[in-house]
């Protein structure tokens, strides 16, 4: 993935979820754990390149005075 978070900030955000959901996950084995820590990251990394490209691409239509102008975002 092109816009994927750099190693270290991964790393950060790896423990900071795994530190929010730590109750929630303490009856998996270790290795369990970090696999869905993992998953989590990834899956809020793709989240995040969506969006942006979803955003990015926003089309508005301007109607003034009669002259209709689609604009891209």
């Amino acid at each position: 993935m092109k816009q994927s978070i750099a190693s270290k900030n991964r790393k950060e955000l790896e423990n900071k979820m795994a530190k929010v959901f730590e109750k929630d996950m303490k009856s998996l084995p270790a290795e369990l754990r970090k696999i869905m820590v993992d998953d989590l990251v990834t899956a809020f990394e793709s989240r995040l390149y969506i969006l942006n490209r979803a955003q990015s691409n926003l089309q508005f239509i301007m109607i003034t005075e009669g002259e209709v102008k689609v604009e891209t975002v």
